[in-house]
């Protein structure tokens, strides 16, 4: 018997604008769809994991575990931790040491209740140095942009053919968002003259539509350990790699600031676990809270080389919406829309970038679904805490090793 934690069900709402609805309603209705599809009821549940990052601030909740409690009606012990990767890891180490054989994994958001107040917030969280020094929660992510091109000794030409792969990764993910019912911008396909007109009337490299909106929702995946999994469900994900990394809060201290040390590290432990190379991995959801962040991933996780994947990019993408790898292997890359498109709502992103793997392993995205061909079995999903100062790695795969 396998000694991995499974996906046996999952549930999510729409992610967008969601004035009208409260955190409870999102909870609850992300909820008891991971609940149905799992086949469990709300009694069978051992071990409850929240994350949110704001609701406290937001809507005026108090202890989440509380809130949790009064909503399933149980006692079980709770954990409110701030990414869904956080609960995540947590649930998984439960599962793993035997104190829980079933578990739920929740995540909510509803950032757009105080918009003015969670910039402030958002800058801080990022980068404190940083916010006292005038910047914003896109600062940082010009900067790298900037060393990016100083560290590769990238000409102006090459500049320009960076700047359009990017906004090809954007117009990507919101082509992707057309076809995902839940996404923040499922009706909003864009173009790059569109990307390109938002930057020069900004007067920024990285302009409007390079960023993740601000976002509210809820996910929740169903977590249960593999005795529990063989009996309930046909057909479960089984988390075969995970792993986890920090770097300093202030980005200008770091050292290799054309990438984030932390993916590395995360990706290597991951890795490690799975007993995979990045060969094996077909479909990834990365944590594109800009378009250049889509492009830094693939970098720091071996898929393409240092200071290479802008060209890669751009060439795989003049093509279609699939990323091209050395020996003719494909990479579909945020088939979701990514947080550029399908949104952002932080303490459930990492649960739709679950959820969207674990659909693509199970051949249930409908219209997103992707082939996959070769060793690349796998898939793998990648979410930031920050401006990369903390990284999750997490591989998911339907054989295990």
């Amino acid at each position: 018997m396998s000694k991995y934690p499974a996906i046996i069900g999952y549930g999510r709402t729409k992610f967008g604008e969601l004035y009208e609805r409260s955190p409870e309603e999102l909870i609850e209705e992300a909820g008891l769809k991971a609940l149905d599809l799992a086949g469990v009821e709300r009694k069978d549940l051992e071990y409850c994991f929240l994350s949110d990052y704001f609701l406290q601030l937001t809507n005026k909740i108090g202890l989440e575990e509380g809130f949790m409690s009064e909503l399933l009606e149980l006692h079980v012990p709770m954990e409110k931790c701030r990414s869904f990767s956080s609960a995540l890891f947590n649930a998984y180490t439960a599962i793993m040491a035997g104190r829980c054989k079933l578990a739920l994994v929740g995540g909510v958001e509803k950032l757009t209740d105080r918009w003015d107040k969670i910039r402030d917030d958002l800058m801080i969280l990022e980068d404190p140095w940083s916010y006292y020094a005038g910047g914003s929660p896109e600062a940082n992510h010009e900067l790298m942009m900037r060393l990016y091109v100083k560290e590769y000794g990238l000409s102006q030409e090459e500049a320009d053919e960076l700047l359009e792969a990017l906004a090809m990764i954007a117009v990507k993910n919101h082509q992707w968002a057309t076809l995902n019912k839940e996404a923040h911008f499922h009706n909003k396909p864009i173009t790059i003259s569109e990307v390109l007109k938002a930057r020069k009337k900004e007067r920024k490299l990285l302009g409007l539509y390079d960023f993740a909106p601000i976002s509210d929702g809820a996910s929740v995946v169903i977590l249960a350990s593999p005795e529990v999994a063989s009996k309930l469900c046909e057909d479960p994900v089984y988390v075969v790699g995970f792993g986890s990394s920090t770097d300093f809060i202030s980005y200008p201290c770091r050292q290799g600031r054309a990438g984030f040390l932390a993916t590395r590290l995360a990706a290597e432990v991951a890795f490690d676990m799975a007993k995979m190379e990045p060969e094996n991995i077909g479909v990834a959801e990365l944590y594109d809270q800009s378009t250049l962040l889509e492009l830094i991933a693939l970098e720091d996780l071996g898929f393409y080389g240092k200071g290479e994947g802008w060209a890669k990019v751009k060439e795989s993408l003049e093509s279609g919406n699939v990323y091209q790898l050395e020996g003719a292997r494909e990479l579909y890359v945020n088939t979701s829309g990514g947080r550029k498109a399908d949104g952002n709502p932080l303490g459930a992103s990492g649960g739709a970038m679950v959820i969207e793997v674990a659909k693509q392993l199970r051949e249930e995205a409908e219209a997103r679904q992707v082939s996959f061909t070769g060793k690349a079995r796998a898939g793998l999903v990648v979410e930031h805490e920050g401006f990369g100062t903390k990284t999750y790695v997490h591989i998911l795969s339907r054989e295990v090793p």
